[in-house]
């Protein structure tokens, strides 16, 4: 063989390498360049997730789909970077499960799943692929430099009075002399109040569930679910919930979103064709006989309770919480991954700051281990708040990411709420002063702290959308309550504030009543004679208490001792608790004093702070004094003094 010339060498490697850039331009714009959809076409009744994002670390994506006799259709897919991995059919005849996988890099764009079946025309579904707004780990939820305002939006303000009425659902009427009906609050009153909000301090919102809760009567509350991936139309419509989502980050607010795992609604959509035999918790009881189903007992601590029988175990998680709210099986595994996806659609969709994850101990704990773990893996930085409504400390304490169990779990859940520390403050304001009762309750609450993996991810608060306001807890005592209100904003904790504390709502007339501490705002209703949100008709009581938590939410926000510093406290003596905060060059010293008339504090005891011959602020009044000998309480209440260098 003869060698090859120089110039003919040159020409077969300019070839090679002209080929060879063909060939990676081919590959390359076949990934970039997605067929184009020219008509959109949806052809079946319903696929869920409605859509999905590129570039999750999880390529994995599992369709939920609905359509009379789908199970006799085989789907097809052509898009580069999309493939089918698997396809389930389900008990019901009605619906597929479709395994895609999505790979990484690929591009957004929209494909059909073309469905086939012999003999019949091919149904069509254009399916979208969109692209992400911001990267993971700018999720970032709310922490302890957070205050959360926590809303039930159908009592806080009526933005859009058309929406009020929607005579497709069941519940059709508004009537707001019935505290169990609607009233008309929406998305669009919380959104035109966002400044107000903001104003006050707050740099979160929670509202409670804004989906369709498509039930026949006290659907306002929102924890009936008839839709995950619908909001009730009389909120409003997802566009005005994105929007609510945008006009909080702009000011620098975060949206909570609350969610249901547990349950939903006995209208729910798939209650008239369940997909599986096991999609419910007694199935086969609510199919054949419903008034034999039972309800859950409630006893939560069956899912840590080493000598707790099998049957307690199944009362507790497979019984109904009440008779119009189907009982889910997370144990279904698609179920498990429709639930998983519906939660990280909304974090995607709404750019959430956070999660509140109800009835938090009533789902299978695996599943929400892996719920809770599979939200975190995609978003680190995010946080959710699970509800556990118990008083014993070591329960709050299991539920946190980071607790060491004995028996091994880890649930990936970064915050619970701190029913525990609730009562005792409450218990505490409410007691005589004794050795064992009164301001000792909070010391010793606090002395629980050891066993929190991380006590400022523990959400604490007053009261909630469940329970009796603090207002009315503390039998109208104002001091009390702007003690109780303090104490909760300077503790190592995430606070949560229910709407209306800040003007003194209560539930006096039936004191625990949902319907009741549920109330309207004041000034959310066009007719309303008294507006909360301007000050117009407000009592000298309620103005002084807005501008209470007006001042210290607005200290609190930039008080980096109180989002993060280390904890200090005194046990309490002569009536007296004080607790300080410290970080770096600021010392945040909060008093709880419960005496009447003048009261003498030493200040001696708290040499170890470091504070002698500093000048301190009350936030409050503004006025100063120099750490010395003694401090001079001129009342019975919680004072605040600021030391920063």
């Amino acid at each position: 063989m003869q060698p090859l010339k120089l110039n003919t060498l040159k020409l077969v490697l300019f070839t090679l390498t002209i080929f060879a850039l063909s060939c990676k331009n081919n590959v390359e714009n076949a990934v970039a360049k997605a067929p184009v959809i020219d008509v959109e076409k949806h052809d079946i009744e319903r696929i869920e997730p409605l859509n999905w994002w590129v570039g999750f670390k999880n390529n994995a994506l599992q369709l939920l789909v609905k359509h009379p006799n789908i199970s006799n259709a085989t789907p097809h897919v052509s898009y580069p970077g999309v493939s089918i991995k698997k396809i389930h059919k389900a008990d019901s005849p009605n619906y597929l499960f479709i395994d895609l996988i999505i790979e990484d890099n690929i591009p957004a764009g929209k494909f059909n799943i073309v469905f086939t079946e012999a003999n019949k025309t091919d149904l069509v579904y254009t399916y979208e692929l969109k692209e992400r707004t911001k990267a993971a780990e700018d999720f970032v939820g709310f922490n302890s430099s957070d205050a959360v305002y926590l809303i039930t939006p159908d009592r806080f303000a009526n933005g859009n009075t058309t929406n009020d009425v929607n005579t497709q659902l069941l519940e059709k009427t508004v009537d707001r002399t019935n505290d169990y009906g609607r009233h008309g609050g929406d998305i669009a009153g919380i959104t035109k109040h966002l400044d107000y909000i903001d104003d006050m301090g707050f740099t979160a919102i929670w509202p409670c569930p804004l989906l369709t809760n498509n039930m026949p009567s006290s659907s306002y509350h929102g924890y009936a679910m008839t839709n995950f991936y619908q909001v009730d139309p009389r909120f409003g419509t997802l566009d005005e919930y994105i929007n609510l989502s945008k006009k909080a980050q702009e000011r620098g607010m975060k949206l909570i979103m609350d969610q249901v795992a547990n349950h939903c609604g006995s209208e729910h959509w798939w209650m008239k064709d369940l997909p599986f035999k096991n999609w419910l918790n007694q199935q086969d009881t609510y199919l054949k006989n419903k008034e034999n189903l039972f309800n859950s007992n409630h006893r939560r601590t069956a899912n840590q309770d080493i000598y707790a029988s099998k049957s307690d175990k199944a009362m507790m998680s497979e019984g109904w919480f009440v008779p119009t709210m189907p009982d889910l099986n997370q144990k279904n595994p698609f179920l498990a991954t429709y639930l998983i996806q519906n939660s990280i659609w909304w974090v995607e969709t709404l750019e959430l700051g956070g999660i509140r994850q109800d009835t938090y101990p009533y789902p299978d704990k695996d599943f929400m281990s892996d719920w809770a773990g599979a939200i975190m893996h995609e978003y680190p930085n995010f946080n959710i708040v699970g509800e556990e409504w118990s008083y014993n400390p070591l329960l709050i304490a299991y539920w946190q990411d980071g607790h060491k169990n004995n028996d091994g779990y880890d649930s990936n859940l970064k915050s619970t709420m701190d029913f525990a520390m609730q009562a005792k403050i409450t218990e505490a304001l409410r007691e005589e002063e004794s050795w064992d009762g009164g301001l000792v309750k909070i010391y010793e609450a606090l002395a629980n702290d050891f066993a929190y993996a991380r006590p400022h991810d523990i959400m604490v608060f007053n009261d909630n959308h469940d329970m009796s306001r603090i207002f009315t807890q503390l039998k109208g005592d104002v001091t009390n309550t702007k003690m109780a209100l303090s104490t909760i904003l300077t503790l190592p904790r995430t606070p949560q504030i229910y709407y209306g504390t800040e003007i003194l709502m209560n539930d006096f007339d039936k004191p625990g009543d949902h319907g009741l501490l549920r109330g309207d705002f004041p000034g959310g209703w066009d007719n309303d004679t008294v507006n909360a949100f301007t000050g117009e008709g407000l009592t000298d009581a309620q103005k002084d208490m807005q501008k209470y938590l007006k001042t210290l939410l607005n200290f609190r926000k930039n008080s980096k001792a109180i989002h993060k510093g280390k904890t200090i406290h005194f046990a309490p003596k002569n009536g007296v608790y004080v607790l300080f905060r410290i970080f770096e060059n600021e010392v945040v010293m909060h008093v709880l004093n419960k005496n009447e008339g003048k009261t003498t504090l030493n200040l001696e005891r708290f040499e170890e702070i470091g504070l002698q011959g500093k000048t301190l602020k009350n936030i409050m009044s503004n006025q100063t004094f120099v750490w010395n000998d003694v401090l001079e309480l001129n009342q019975k209440g919680s004072f605040i003094f600021l030391y920063r260098l």
